[in-house]
């Protein structure tokens, strides 16, 4: 059996970067040349052995549970054309994995969506994918990579990579000892701090391995930043316990939720598939 067999996709935010577009069309939906970027973040999980898809959605978010579920209509119309072929990935998937899903009512942060999933995770440890963090990998995939090291320290993982000093504003930031090539014992975690707070410049992005005790410490952890749970604070309380593992992966990751770095990963997938 793998180590990890569900991994949760909260994916109820509202894409206001990407108005008027996402008005309607859930930001996961975006495509990445012809695949959305919710169909990337899922075929990475399979990659790492998961089969167990779990989303923490919102209102106006139909299309994702659409995108996994068999479209008889459409699929008669392209029988035996030469367009059929375009959806075997997708069929692959359904096929596959199981799909579960929960609303997130309010919008309080990452850490409440998380916290939202409890009910469709239960208690074993689990994946979290933020879709809009696009990641390529020339060998394993990140979170297979992730799974791996899980495997190894069993304890929470982070993917972390590092940005410039006058971003660290944007995201969770880590302090730690290298233990290992590319592997930090977590001792602390800032969310969003500005430079000349920040305790380093390593960042996390959207990959997480928590292990199930990180529900309990969410709904003990009070709002920080914004007024939201923020999974960082959460995971502080695991770090202060030496209980969190920073990993500076392998692989190149587009932040999909800038339409700056979004139109970069289009660009650089559709080059890669031109061989």
């Amino acid at each position: 059996m793998p180590s990890i067999n569900k991994c949760l996709f909260p994916v109820a935010g509202y894409g206001t970067r990407f108005l008027p577009a996402t008005k309607a069309i859930p930001k996961e939906m975006l495509p990445i040349v012809s695949k959305p970027l919710i169909q990337y973040a899922v075929e990475e999980a399979m990659a790492a052995g998961i089969k167990g898809m779990a989303f923490v959605t919102g209102r106006g978010k139909r299309a994702l549970e659409d995108h996994f579920d068999i479209s008889y209509e459409l699929e008669h119309q392209i029988a035996g054309s030469d367009t059929e072929y375009l959806l075997a990935e997708t069929r692959h998937i359904i096929e596959n994995c199981t799909f579960s899903y929960t609303r997130q009512i309010e919008m309080k942060g990452l850490g409440h969506a998380i916290e939202v999933g409890a009910n469709l995770i239960g208690d074993e440890p689990f994946a979290v994918i933020l879709a809009d963090d696009y990641c390529v990998a020339e060998g394993d995939s990140v979170l297979t990579q992730m799974v791996k090291l899980f495997d190894k320290y069993q304890c929470s993982i982070v993917a972390i990579e590092t940005v410039p000093k006058d971003e660290t504003s944007r995201y969770g930031i880590i302090e730690g000892e290298e233990i290992a090539e590319a592997v930090f014992r977590v001792s602390n975690m800032v969310e969003k701090p500005v430079a000349e707070e920040a305790p380093s410049n390593l960042a996390i992005i959207g990959r997480y391995i928590l292990t199930p005790d990180i529900f309990d410490i969410i709904r003990e952890t009070p709002p920080g930043k914004n007024g939201e749970l923020q999974i960082t604070d959460a995971l502080l309380t695991q770090a202060q316990q030496g209980k969190v593992i920073g990993y500076k992966f392998q692989g190149r990751r587009f932040d999909c939720g800038s339409v700056e770095a979004y139109i970069e990963a289009i660009n650089y997938t559709y080059a890669r598939q031109r061989g």
